[in-house]
């Protein structure tokens, strides 16, 4: 009988995710996604193959799932942060920082892009965690309009526009001791084309 690892079988469940997140947050940035294989995170985890499949089924699904968890702690931790600002210049402020640093944090890894690797349903899925970051940006927006903050402008136009220039990785490639000048030079920029009062 396999070991249960934890005090419950939902504790078992969570270490064996846990642990295999953490293999395979590590494989991807070293490896690349079509490198993993289901066997190599299971061993790396040491978890039985068998006890991954129950989990994951396939290296997609595994994938989705990560994604998902990765997604999910992200956004607490934005809204967190952005709620602890009352005014909304500093909940822009910390929406471009956190994005920022998030950004920097996590490296692209190598091999085949993931819209390329996923069928187009995953990918979809994956897509859909950015929902909730986008609805914070929205919201963001809609109060700086409401408060005078900045003027009104479609937020449709400006989001996509934000986004962009917050998911440059040539921002956060450069030399580490210039990380935090870019961050502060990326929320000027940010405010002063929204046109934020401050």
């Amino acid at each position: 009988m396999p070991k249960i690892l934890g005090e419950s079988l939902e504790a078992h469940r969570r270490e064996v995710r846990a642990r295999v997140f953490d293999v395979l947050r590590a494989q991807l940035y070293e490896r690349g996604f079509d490198a993993i294989t289901l066997a190599g995170v299971a061993a790396a985890a040491g978890v039985g193959r068998t006890a991954l499949y129950n989990h994951f089924p396939d290296k997609e699904s595994l994938l989705v799932a990560f994604v998902e968890d990765e997604a999910a702690r992200y956004v607490t931790r934005l809204t967190e942060a952005v709620e602890a600002q009352a005014d909304p210049v500093d909940q822009l402020a910390t929406f471009v920082r956190l994005q920022l640093r998030v950004l920097a944090e996590y490296h692209m890894p190598p091999g085949t892009a993931l819209a390329s690797a996923l069928a187009p349903a995953a990918y979809r899925r994956i897509s859909a965690h950015a929902d909730p970051i986008t609805d914070r940006l929205r919201a963001i927006l809609a109060g700086g309009v409401d408060l005078d903050r900045w003027p009104a402008e479609d937020p449709d136009v400006l989001i996509p526009m934000i986004t962009a220039a917050l998911g440059n990785r040539t921002l956060v490639d450069g030399p580490p001791e210039q990380l935090d000048d870019v961050i502060e030079a990326a929320v000027r920029f940010v405010l002063r084309a929204i046109g934020a009062v401050i």
